[in-house]
């Protein structure tokens, strides 16, 4: 064959390749691009806004003089990281002790005590300020326990705080001690070990970095969180309070926007350092390891048992007096049990209509973020080339993980909400919701995208390529089979949190586009405590129901798409 006719043949493989590179480069500048105006110039109208005084003039740093020369806000940075590092302490050690138990002993029942642990991520955080309101405070079931303590304050802001991050810390802390190697343990055990110097020596640095990164995102999320400080923190301020105080209370915009920064600081350490600890991290498990089995011992497993009941109890207890305190007629003077908190019709809540509102933006974060997350993980992961650019678009995903929700949603405000800013129109609508929803939870999805992604052998690419098979029927018939569980786990992922989430909407929302966990919020400080609890119940239904169906459809779909997983 001439080189002539090599030449033509070759032709329409240089064209198919440009014309799907050109339609990827296309598709990562548009998502760099969304991204920008999602996340980086609402943070510079944020940071903007603070440098300003009442009438838009630049006065510098004038507003952060006054904040810090300010004692009542001065003081909630010391209560925020109080707060903060103590629920870290108390969550790491309780989280520790129980991923022990799951993952290194024979203790019964592991399989009911892990699915116990996860039941916090089903409800918003306000729903354990609720409970502990109704255990301990001023009319509480146990408010004698108390002796002469209140539960408004640090004491309840920590309690709460701990219940809803501690299955945050177990997951992370599962997957760090899943990790062992038994070979390590034998030898020990030959060389007649003490037990106790074993854990000091193999255990605890196997598990460091899981230790360390649970320890820095709890202490992200208690941090940032608004909804425990806000319904049971009574006069102990902490900067997100402040936040909320300074944007809803005295339209304090700038002010507002010099806390949001305040707020930021600490947020953004954490996730530098969790990041320098991964990078730190190495492999635990090698081509030769052995896979941990442990033995059973009845004295340490009795021992784990009790601890994991008594903790299971305890996130029992929590779930159960809310359900119950919804159904009281009126609390504590007429326990009769009736509906008459579910109406919410004639509540200061926004009604029912509120919690179809949140049930319609969940399943739009669900679909739309769920497509868009993919799509610009398979654009890092697979595109050819500009490498720059794809380098660009995995910074602005991982962006998102280092701002708080209440920071995001404040700097929304500034930045849809000016009169030159052609989104405008966005401001208030449930389309402004679901955006930032979906940049406040992208990097977590971005990463799941990714792994999925990185399952895949670049050679498919290189044998559709030399089939002339176009990009898009390599992805439908390829990539999407078998990414399908990691969608799935997105789509779940974005849609829990979605009813769940406070503070990334909490200044978003309209009349039209009240969500039932914002009502939860405002019917407790109408002082409807109990139908605040009740509508929190509905979303912990509404996310146990998702969850069941979701492991229903995953079931489905793997028999009849993932058979190829099976031996």
């Amino acid at each position: 064959m001439s080189s002539a006719s090599i030449s033509a043949s070759a032709a329409p493989v240089r064209i198919r390749l440009s014309r799907d590179d050109m339609v990827l480069r296309t598709a990562l500048v548009v998502i760099i691009a969304l991204l920008a105006v999602a996340v980086v110039f609402p943070l510079y109208s944020l940071l903007s806004m603070s440098l300003q005084d009442m009438d838009g003039e630049y006065v510098g740093l004038e507003n952060f003089r006054i904040y810090f020369d300010t004692p009542a806000l001065f003081a909630s940075i010391t209560n925020s990281l109080s707060v903060a590092i103590s629920a870290t302490l108390i969550v790491l050690g309780i989280a520790f002790v129980y991923a022990y138990a799951l993952t290194r002993t024979r203790m019964p029942l592991r399989w009911f005590f892990r699915g116990v642990a996860l039941i916090p991520i089903l409800a918003p955080s306000l729903l354990a300020a609720i409970s502990l309101i109704y255990w301990f405070g001023n009319q509480g079931v146990l408010k004698s326990w108390l002796g002469g303590g209140s539960i408004y304050g640090p004491v309840g802001i920590i309690i709460g705080s701990c219940f809803w991050v501690f299955p945050h810390a177990l997951m992370i802390l599962l997957t760090a001690l899943s990790t062992a190697d038994a070979r390590l343990y034998e030898a020990a055990e030959a060389l007649r070990t003490p037990k106790w110097r074993v854990f000091w020596t193999v255990t605890l640095p196997g598990a460091k970095y899981g230790i360390l990164s649970a320890g820095f995102v709890v202490f992200t999320l208690v941090i940032t969180d608004f909804g425990v400080p806000k319904v049971i923190g009574g006069r102990y301020n902490v900067l997100a309070t402040d936040v909320y105080k300074q944007v809803v209370g005295q339209q304090n915009f700038e002010m507002g926007a010099v806390v949001s920064l305040v707020l930021l600081l600490p947020a953004l350490v954490a996730f530098i350092a969790d990041r320098w600890v991964q990078r730190k991290q190495v492999a635990l498990l090698s081509a030769r390891a052995v896979p941990y089995q442990p033995k059973s011992e009845p004295l340490r497993d009795g021992l784990r048992f009790i601890f994991c009941t008594i903790v299971a109890v305890t996130l029992l207890a929590m779930i159960a007096m809310a359900a119950y305190a919804s159904f009281v007629t009126f609390w504590p003077y007429n326990l009769t049990l009736s509906l008459k908190n579910y109406n919410f019709d004639v509540m200061d809540g926004g009604g029912w209509e509120a919690y179809f509102n949140s049930i319609r933006m969940a399943i739009y974060c669900a679909i739309f973020g769920t497509g868009l997350i993919f799509v610009g993980g398979y654009l890092v992961e697979k595109a050819r080339g500009v490498s720059w650019l794809r380098t660009l678009l995995h910074l602005a995903a991982m962006l998102p993980l280092a701002v708080p929700g209440l920071v995001l949603g404040i700097a929304y405000i500034f930045f849809f909400n000016h009169p030159d800013n052609p989104l405008g129109f966005l401001y208030g609508t449930m389309g402004i919701l679901v955006i930032c929803t979906i940049v406040h939870f992208y990097t977590v999805s971005h990463l799941t995208c990714l792994t999925a992604l990185k399952q895949l052998d670049p050679e498919f690419e290189a044998v559709s390529l030399s089939l002339k098979t176009p990009v898009w029927r390599t992805v439908g018939k390829v990539t999407l089979p078998v990414c399908l569980p990691a969608l799935l786990d997105v789509g779940s992922y974005l849609f829990l949190n979605a009813m769940t989430t406070v503070s990334a909407v909490v200044f978003l929302y309209s009349p039209e586009t009240m969500l039932a966990s914002v009502a939860v919020l405002n019917m407790d400080d109408a002082g409807d405590i109990a139908p605040a609890a009740a509508m929190a119940m509905m979303i912990v239904y509404t996310s146990a129901v998702f969850r069941i169906l979701h492991a229903l459809l995953a079931r489905i779909l793997q028999r009849r798409t993932q058979v190829w997983r099976k031996r």
